[in-house]
C-alpha cells in the first residue's frame, strides 16, 4: 500500500474485541460473547454505529467492508482512501495534534510509523492473546512500543520483482518470459546495462521514475539516514558516503544513459504514461519497467486499463528488497474504539488478506496466509497469468535486510526525493546544487 516516495508496516492486537455494543462507553453489552480473532463469534448488539476507516492508494478493501457489514448488521463501514501515503500521513499528524477528526481506524505507512509512535499515548493498545504470533516477527516488531504496547495490525508487506511490459521489451529485441527477463536482473549493474541496450533500440524510456530506482536502493540498507535504536543518530547527510554513491548512480542512469522517463510517481503526467501504446512512445512518455512491490499490482492494473502487455519477473536487482507495507492504528479519541479494534483484527486476519491480495495485489504479512495454497496459487490475468502468489512469496524470502527506520527517516527521505526530483523531473538544479539543498535540509533537522 502504499507511497510514493516511500512505503509501509506491522501488528496486533489488544482486547480485540467486546463487541461493538455499548463499546462507546467503554464496556460491553452483558450479552455479548468475547469474539475469535476474525471477530467471527460477535454477536450483533443493538446500537447502530458506523465506523470509518482511513486508507490511501489500495489496500483491497472494497468487498472486504460489505461482507463484514453483512455478518454486522448494526455496523456501517465507510472508507476514505486519500490518493497516496504523504496525504494521508498529512492528514493523520494534524489530526493527532489537534485531538480529534481522525478516521475510527486509521492506515499508516511503514516510513512515517515511527513518527506516530511519538504520539503512541494517542492510540489504542491492540495486544491480544487471539493475535499472538499472527505476524511475521520482523512486521510486528515494527509496531509495538518499547514498553510493549502494540499500537498497529500489520496489512501488507512489499517483497518487490520487476514490471515490465512485455510489448515494449519485444518491440526493442529484448526476451519477453519471465523466467528469461529474471536472468537478466540479478545485480544493478544487470538493470542498468540492460536498460541501454532497450533505449537504443526504443522511443520508451526503461523505467518511470529516477526516485523509485533510489527506494529500491535503499530498502536494502541497513541504516541508510541514521544509526540504529534506541537512540536515533542521524548521520550528516554531507559524511553519508553510501546515499550519495546511489543518488550519483541514479542520476548518471537518468541523465548520462537516459532511462529515466522523468516522471515524479503519482502525478498526473506518471499515471497518464501508463496509457501510451508502444507507437506512441517517441511523442509522449511512457515506460518499460517499474519495481514492483506486491502493492503496486493493483495500481498498475488501474493506471494501464485496457492496454495489454504487463508481465512480472520473479527477480530483483541485488537480491531482495521490501518496499512499503502498512500497519492498522485505532485511534484512542474515537467513539467506538472496542468496536474498531474488531473490525481491524478482522481485516488483518489471514482470510482476509489473501482475498485483498488476490483484488489489489497487496501481499500478506500474517504467517498462516504465506504458507497457505490459497495464496501461492494465485495468479494474476492482467499480468499475463503470472503466478503472482508464488513469485512474490519468492521475493519475500529474499529479503535479508529490514532497515532501521527512526523518528526522523521520513523528513531525510523525503528531502533526498525532492533532490532527485529537482534534477530529473523539474529540472530546476544541476545534481550538486540539488544535493547541497538535502544536505541542508538534514542539517536542519538536529
Amino acid at each position: 500500500m502504499h507511497s510514493h516516495t516511500l512505503l509501509r508496516a506491522t501488528a496486533a492486537a489488544a482486547c480485540v474485541a467486546m463487541l461493538a455494543a455499548g463499546c462507546s462507553s467503554g464496556s460491553p453489552s452483558p450479552s455479548a460473547s468475547q469474539p475469535t480473532a476474525d471477530g467471527s463469534a460477535s454477536q450483533a448488539p443493538a446500537e447502530q454505529i458506523t465506523l470509518t476507516v482511513a486508507t490511501f492508494n489500495e489496500f483491497g478493501y472494497d468487498n472486504l467492508l460489505a461482507k463484514y457489514t453483512d455478518t454486522h448488521p448494526n455496523v456501517t463501514v465507510k472508507e476514505k482512501k486519500a490518493a497516496t501515503s504523504n496525504e494521508a500521513r498529512e492528514n493523520f499528524m494534524t489530526k493527532i495534534g489537534a485531538g480529534s477528526g481522525l478516521s475510527d481506524i486509521e492506515a499508516v505507512e511503514v516510513d512515517w510509523l515511527t513518527e506516530i509512535m511519538q504520539a503512541s499515548d494517542k492510540l489504542a493498545d491492540l495486544s491480544s492473546p487471539d493475535v499472538q504470533g499472527r505476524w511475521l516477527d520482523w512486521k510486528a516488531a515494527q509496531a509495538t512500543t518499547a514498553d510493549g504496547k502494540l499500537i498497529g495490525y500489520g496489512t501488507d508487506i512489499g517483497p518487490e520483482g520487476v514490471c515490465y511490459r512485455s510489448d515494449l521489451f519485444a518491440a526493442a529485441g529484448l526476451p519477453t518470459d519471465r523466467d528469461e527477463v529474471a536472468k537478466l536482473l540479478g545485480t544493478w549493474d544487470d538493470y542498468f546495462e540492460l536498460g541501454k541496450k532497450f533505449v537504443a533500440k526504443s522511443d520508451a524510456a526503461w523505467f518511470d521514475s529516477t526516485d523509485a530506482i533510489f527506494q529500491g536502493m535503499v530498502n536494502q540498507v541497513d541504516n541508510a539516514f541514521s544509526s540504529t535504536a534506541p537512540e536515533e543518530t542521524i548521520i550528516p547527510l554531507d559524511q553519508n558516503t553510501a546515499m550519495r554513491q546511489m543518488y550519483d548512480t541514479v542520476i548518471k542512469a537518468a541523465q548520462d544513459d537516459d532511462l529515466s522517463a522523468h516522471l515524479a510517481q503519482w502525478s498526473t503526467d506518471w499515471t497518464a504514461a501508463f496509457q501510451v501504446q508502444a507507437a506512441d512512445a517517441a511523442k509522449k512518455p511512457t515506460f518499460a519497467t517499474m519495481l514492483c512491490p506486491g502493492w503496486m499490482l493493483g495500481v498498475i492494473e488501474g493506471n494501464a486499463a485496457g492496454l495489454e502487455g504487463w508481465d512480472i519477473a520473479n527477480a530483483f536487482p541485488g537480491g531482495g528488497g521490501n518496499w512499503g507495507g502498512s500497519f492498522l492504528v485505532v485511534p484512542a479519541q474515537g467513539p467506538n474504539v472496542e468496536a474498531a479494534k474488531e473490525l481491524a483484527a478482522w481485516l488483518t486476519a489471514p482470510e482476509q488478506q489473501i482475498e485483498a491480495f488476490k483484488l489489489k495485489g497487496t501481499f500478506p504479512s500474517q504467517v498462516e496466509a504465506l504458507k497457505s495454497p490459497d495464496l501461492l496459487s494465485v495468479t494474476n490475468p492482467f499480468f499475463n497469468d503470472a503466478p503472482t502468489g508464488q513469485i512474490l512469496a519468492d521475493r519475500a524470502n529474499a529479503v535479508t535486510v529490514n532497515p532501521f527506520k527512526g523518528p526522523h527517516y521520513f523528513a531525510i527521505r523525503q528531502a533526498i526525493s525532492d533532490a532527485i526530483n529537482r534534477v530529473d523531473v523539474d529540472k530546476t538544479d544541476d545534481r550538486e546544487a540539488s544535493w547541497a539543498k538535502a544536505v541542508s535540509e538534514v542539517a536542519a533537522l538536529g
